[in-house]
């Protein structure tokens, strides 16, 4: 894939994920004025985060590891893709039927061992029932996880990533209609879960169909393919899960102090947007283009492109970290205060953001570096290397908590984050030159930041003077515009002019 290839295929799927992710913002916003932490939010959040889990588990961790290389493999050879895509897709949707019916019969074991601080309050009960209304919603995700990798595989982003996007559609549409209706937000919120996953897998679906892969229910059949993919599956999905568990864990401390889920889930937003179009844009599109750079043994082609994919990951990543170290007050206050959320309320989950705007980096950082190890189908390596960082996650959530109560989550997994990089990187090295940033990242990096460390300092100043503007009704919302503004044409501006961005590259690769 070609340089401006590259970053085009970045740029769109980023495109598409930052409009799911300011849907999302729209989602959660709905979600904490008109429920509330203490109105529902909390045992939606924790009903919610179990498909969430699962997905990952066998879609996102097991899939993107083992299945996209291997059909992008067999795509670039043509060596019958379709029918590898169908036996994976007819074995998976066998294992998540079978998980869901388990999930059903002992739903409230999964929700104590996720939740337990909701024991004994209402919250348990209501996180028993929303969980047994919202975890079908696993079956839809996982099978259309796997459409979307025969998508990116095949080059065809946009659908896959703009498939998303209908969950935060159809949880907007959902609460608005309740509220006008006069009825119960909540529960309209939670039927409308499993039907987005179903017009999600809908979607991505038809658009293979039109790939020209097509892909049939049938029964399930095993095969020296299915063997193969088993093998590189399972150690990629524990390593997934123990990034699940991480989150579990963050959740059982955090369910300890009422509203504390809500501010972790809100905090978790705020940063998963750059994290969303930046990392995972830049892991979706760079996993199968080493897959096939490193079949045709072109090793200089696949250390140009790690490098290009870290370079314009960090390019985007660094400034947003510093923006939400610098002013994570202002973005949540004007962004969640509202309706049913407190100052108190946007005090302790500007407190989250900036905590989590320190491990940023590190959280894309991993989406540059997994895709090394599994273009070569190799998942024991960061399986090994995701328990270390679940040792530390747990220990610090724990740990800290009788100091720092419910933030120590946010603490533990922005220290959790940073470990697993340190592992990535030395384990990388083994991979020789591939693994090597060249000359001109290291020419930029210092440039971005540089340019990133300027910005903070500008958002600092005008914060200042637009103190009051952005507590005003009315014009807080434009405040926080010119905030923002100013901060992306500081960094771009000065990025621009002492070489860490070149923004010619950046415009046409948005038109390849």
């Amino acid at each position: 894939m070609k340089p401006i290839r590259l970053i085009s295929g970045f740029l769109t799927v980023g495109f598409w994920t930052l409009l799911s992710r300011i849907l999302g913002f729209a989602r959660e916003i709905m979600i904490l004025a008109l429920i509330g932490p203490l109105g529902g939010a909390d045992a939606f959040y924790a009903a919610f985060r179990l498909p969430n889990m699962f997905r990952r588990f066998f879609a996102e961790g097991a899939f993107n590891a083992a299945f996209v290389p291997m059909f992008s493999k067999k795509y670039e050879a043509g060596e019958d893709p379709a029918r590898f895509a169908n036996d994976a897709f007819n074995g998976l949707a066998l294992v998540v039927l079978a998980l869901t019916s388990i999930a059903m019969i002992f739903m409230p074991a999964f929700v104590w061992l996720t939740a337990e601080g909701f024991y004994g309050d209402p919250r348990f009960e209501e996180t028993v029932g929303y969980g047994r209304i919202v975890f079908p919603y696993i079956v839809f995700m996982s099978l259309a996880a796997l459409f979307s990798g025969v998508l990116n595989a095949t080059g065809r982003f946009a659908t896959a990533a703009a498939a998303p996007a209908l969950l935060n559609v159809f949880a907007v549409a959902a609460m608005t209609l309740a509220y006008v209706l006069g009825q119960e937000v909540v529960i309209w919120l939670v039927w409308t879960v499993p039907f987005a996953g179903l017009a999600q897998l809908a979607l991505v679906w038809r658009a293979a169909d039109r790939a020209g892969i097509r892909i049939r229910p049938s029964r399930p059949r095993w095969s020296a393919d299915m063997s193969a993919m088993i093998t590189i599956a399972i150690p990629a999905a524990l390593a997934s899960g123990v990034m699940q568990i991480n989150l579990v864990v963050g959740q059982l401390v955090a369910s300890r102090t009422e509203g504390a889920v809500s501010w972790l889930f809100a905090a978790d937003r705020l940063y998963q947007l750059p994290l969303g179009v930046i990392g995972i844009a830049v892991g979706i599109v760079l996993l199968p283009d080493l897959s096939r750079r490193l079949k045709a043994r072109d090793d200089d082609g696949a250390r140009h492109a790690y490098s290009r994919a870290s370079e314009f990951a960090l390019a985007l990543t660094i400034p947003s970290a510093v923006a939400l170290l610098i002013i994570p007050l202002p973005l949540v206050s004007v962004m969640y205060e509202r309706g049913a959320m407190t100052p108190a309320d946007s005090e302790a989950i500007a407190w989250a953001t900036a905590i989590y705007g320190l491990g940023l980096p590190a959280f894309v950082l991993q989406k540059t570096l997994q895709p090394l190890f599994f273009a070569r189908e190799d998942t024991r390596s960061p399986f090994r290397y995701a328990l270390g960082a679940m040792a530390v996650n747990a220990a610090l959530a724990f740990g800290l908590h009788p100091c720092i109560g419910w933030m120590a989550p946010a603490v533990a997994t922005t220290a959790a984050g940073w470990i697993m990089v340190l592992q990535l990187a030395l384990g990388a090295r083994r991979f020789g030159d591939v693994t090597r940033f060249d000359a001109r990242f290291k020419a930029k990096l210092w440039r971005i930041i540089l340019a990133a460390l300027a910005m903070g300092g500008a958002l600092a100043i005008l914060a200042q003077q637009l103190s009051d503007a952005l507590i005003t009704d009315g014009i807080r919302y434009a405040a926080l515009a010119l905030l923002v503004f100013a901060g992306m044409a500081v960094y771009f501006g000065i990025a621009h002019l002492i070489g860490g961005i070149n923004l010619k590259e950046l415009r046409r690769g948005g038109r390849s």
